[in-house]
């Protein structure tokens, strides 16, 4: 195998588990080892940049290079060297869409901060309880530029599924996909997490078959397919798990933790 170089790994459900306020020590632990190797490694995430430090315990390290908010920002080394804000013409036109759509509405974020621009929090409490609890309400769009916006909907798996199809089909500009039941990304057309892979490796120098990268979910598909070690966590969905040429144990398990401390010392032996 081509020796490893960057390493990259979701975080909701791949390194920290459901209903976990941060990742374990050992996670970042091995964030830190793969560091003092003199590997690049950070985040791959849903999430923005500004929510990320915490589930680190505050260790900025473990962050410092990173892919956020589904790959609408990219950090390396504590610089942000790529950022895509949402089209406001196509966020105006997807909350058009919502209207007509039963128990749905649109967060967008403010850093860290959840703003209810469309639908109900009761909505978004039962697919996104965290969210709801701290969100204040707006009538449409904030006057800031958006960088990180999710649709919400009460709904099954099936229902996200119609939903983020639904939503592709009508909305220009915009792409979406499904990291969770009830809820969907939105990135600006053909941007996402395996765009910013790409531009990461590049930046850095590094070849995409000296990346890895760490996934569970819907969201995580487009790294898989431009890496050729995707690496999917026994917990993942049937898609992800499909997509991914490697496999490993569970998030709880501190799978991911283990296969970085095997690569930092040249022993993974990766399973299909």
């Amino acid at each position: 195998m081509q020796q490893i170089k960057l390493i990259l790994s979701d975080i909701d459900d791949t390194i920290m588990p459901k209903g976990a306020a941060c990742v374990s020590e050992r996670t970042r632990a091995a964030f830190h080892a793969a560091l003092d190797a003199g590997l690049a490694i950070g985040p791959a995430s849903g999430r923005g940049f500004a929510q990320i430090a915490p589930f680190f315990a505050g260790d900025t390290a473990c962050c410092a290079t990173a892919i956020c908010t589904n790959g609408l920002e990219v950090w390396s080394a504590g610089e942000r060297i790529c950022q895509q804000l949402l089209p406001r013409e196509s966020l105006e036109q997807l909350i058009d869409v919502l209207r007509d759509l039963p128990r749905a509405g649109l967060v967008c974020f403010d850093g860290a901060q959840p703003i209810i621009c469309a639908g109900e929090c009761d909505d978004l409490n039962e697919v996104f309880p965290a969210y709801a609890r701290v969100a204040q309400l707006h009538d449409g769009l904030p006057d800031f530029s958006v960088l990180k916006a999710n649709v919400f909907q009460v709904a099954d798996d099936a229902g996200t599924d119609e939903l983020v199809a639904l939503l592709n089909e009508r909305v220009e500009g915009l792409d979406f996909d499904k990291p969770m039941v009830g809820y969907t990304n939105i990135m600006p057309s053909g941007w996402n997490k395996g765009a910013a892979v790409m531009y990461l490796a590049a930046h850095l120098g590094v070849s995409l078959d000296e990346v890895v990268v760490f996934g569970d979910a819907g969201n995580d598909l487009t790294m898989f397919n431009v890496v050729e070690n995707a690496v999917a966590v026994a917990n993942a969905t049937p898609e992800a798990a499909a997509a991914a040429r490697w496999h490993i144990g569970r998030c709880d398990e501190d799978a991911v933790a283990a296969t970085i401390e095997q690569i930092v010392a040249g022993t993974w032996d990766p399973v299909a």
